[in-house]
């Protein structure tokens, strides 16, 4: 899963981001309003958390932009306000929640669980490809009774291959997807961990393959 994540507090949006990365979000992390409004309208992201008040625009304004360009994606408010005219202006412009500051992180992530099982599109716990399946919780990719638990770049490879199969993605793409917006990670790197799920489909036997096609990208098929 993909969040934006917009936070003028540095030590916060470091602390914030460290936190979701360790619970297997990718996160995208800005510190003013119009840099989230550009990240938004440009990537596709599967949750959006923006702190109120923040330099250039504020959260309310970057999140009426958002409504305003038909981005249905669901959103999060965190603020130092607490009252309850704000919540109603934050929730009537389109916000998903409402979490005001201080915050426990344990709340955070069980609001950010609830916003992202509320999306239109429902992706279960459990992908699959033939035999092949990739647990979402555990990071187990599995066949038969054989699994592996995956390292985090490659899981978060595979999910994308299983989320887009038959959909070939490019390297800049997957880099974006799996790395990060900002990464400076190269299109080389794809290859190598492409090469790694590779050899523990062989290791598996499983009846699913990554194919490639030159100048185009990759995706994943049951072989058949």
């Amino acid at each position: 899963m993909k969040l934006l994540y917009a936070e003028d507090e540095q030590a916060m949006s470091e602390a914030v981001t460290d936190i979701l990365t360790y619970h297997k979000y990718i996160v995208d992390a800005v510190y003013d309003g119009k840099d989230a409004l550009d990240y938004a309208l440009s990537d596709s992201y599967d949750g959006i958390i923006l702190d109120i008040m923040m330099p250039r625009m504020d959260g309310i304004e970057v999140l009426r932009e958002l409504r305003k360009n038909g981005c249905r994606t669901p959103i999060l408010l965190l603020t130092a306000k607490s009252q309850v005219e704000d919540k109603i202006e934050g929730l009537d412009a389109g916000a998903d929640d409402y979490l005001a500051k201080p915050f426990e992180m344990g709340e955070l992530l069980a609001r950010i669980r609830a916003m992202l099982r509320r999306r239109e599109e429902f992706t279960p716990d459990i992908l699959t490809c033939g035999n092949l399946s990739l647990n979402m919780q555990s990071s187990q990719l599995s066949c038969g009774s054989q699994s592996f638990t995956l390292p985090r770049l490659e899981y978060r490879l595979m999910e994308q291959l299983m989320l887009n199969q038959g959909i070939y993605l490019s390297s800049d793409e997957l880099i974006s997807k799996v790395w990060g917006y900002d990464s400076d990670a190269e299109i080389g790197a794809v290859w190598v961990y492409i090469s790694y799920l590779r050899k523990r489909l062989v290791a598996l036997g499983a009846n699913a393959e990554i194919k490639v096609k030159r100048g185009t990208g990759y995706t994943l098929e049951e072989i058949k």
